[in-house]
């Protein structure tokens, strides 16, 4: 297949629908942040070891393995730049409960969630322009689309921090009405947002269908690099099995509404970046779950006595 026809594959997308999808991850990120507190920032300074490391694979290691692994692979110049970004972007809103599934560290995760976000407005826009820099067929869609890393950081500025925070005032400042909203508000805002990407999605079903299947065998390798990533940065210094499940569930689940959307902000809709952004978002829902349900088989120190009580 020729690549230009992938990389030159504009998918349909107006205006309103750029900002109704902004709108959308916003109001996601309203609903998790209800569920952060600053204690999920202060546990990082208290106990910081299993997050750093985590943030540590998650924010260097991972971008800069990805970047081998395209280097290896050689995807088409789009697909491999749509991987560059997703490994650019923080963990994903589901690694919590996949954590929790897994018999992880629901405390370990919910800190690097907290943290990757915000540090994600710095750090997506920086590594996606360095990574995708240093390779010379990314670079030119880079030079195309007269990326400014500054733009990137408004636009994630305004879809996760602004809500982030908001979300925490709410959290501290009214925690009745946290408490009583949190709930109905993250189904809305999930449900939402699965709408919008299947509205997006129908509108361009033919190139979805044409193309998903140059991205299966990527983002099967990477998202399996992602994971194994996690697992062994932690095993290496030695966390306990219950913080390594918390990092590879955390490293392995991006943020791919993000990338989505920025895919859009930016990239117009750049055919190979948007269908492995949105494969990506499918694929690490299905090997999360199996990644969780393979963890919870495995016996932890302490579960014979714990059963035993």
């Amino acid at each position: 297949m020729d690549a230009a026809a992938v990389d030159q594959v504009m998918l349909n997308f107006n205006p309103t629908g750029l900002m109704i999808i902004n709108g959308a991850i916003g109001l996601m990120m309203l609903g998790v942040a209800l569920d952060l507190k600053l204690d999920d920032f202060k546990r990082i300074m208290v106990s910081p070891k299993a997050p750093a490391i985590g943030l540590t694979a998650q924010f260097i290691l991972l971008p800069a393995l990805t970047f081998l692994l395209v280097m290896i692979i050689k995807p088409y110049p789009s697909m491999a730049l749509g991987m560059m970004l997703v490994a650019a972007c923080p963990g994903g809103n589901l690694s919590n409960i996949m954590t929790y599934l897994a018999k992880g560290n629901c405390a370990v995760s919910i800190s690097m969630t907290a943290v990757s976000t915000a540090v994600a407005v710095f750090m997506t826009p920086f590594n996606l322009a360095l990574w995708g820099g240093l390779n010379p067929d990314t670079a030119a869609i880079l030079e195309k689309v007269s990326l400014s890393p500054f733009d990137v950081f408004v636009t994630i500025f305004l879809v996760l921090g602004l809500p982030m925070a908001l979300g925490l005032f709410l959290s501290k400042m009214f925690p009745a009405l946290a408490d009583k909203v949190r709930k109905p508000f993250k189904i809305f805002s999930l449900v939402f947002f699965i709408l919008i990407v299947i509205g997006a999605l129908a509108a361009n079903w033919k190139y979805f269908i044409d193309y998903v299947g140059l991205v299966v065998f990527a983002v099967f390798l990477h998202n399996a690099l992602a994971l194994s990533t996690g697992y062994f940065s932690a095993k290496l210094f030695k966390l306990d099995e219950r913080d390594c499940r918390a990092v590879s569930i955390e490293v392995g689940i991006q943020n791919s509404a993000l990338g989505l959307v920025l895919v859009f902000n930016f990239f117009n809709g750049m055919g190979g970046m948007a269908i492995l952004v949105a494969w990506w978002g499918t694929w690490h829902i299905i090997s999360g779950l199996f990644v969780a349900f393979m963890f919870s088989r495995r016996k932890l120190e302490g579960d014979d006595e714990i059963a035993a009580t």
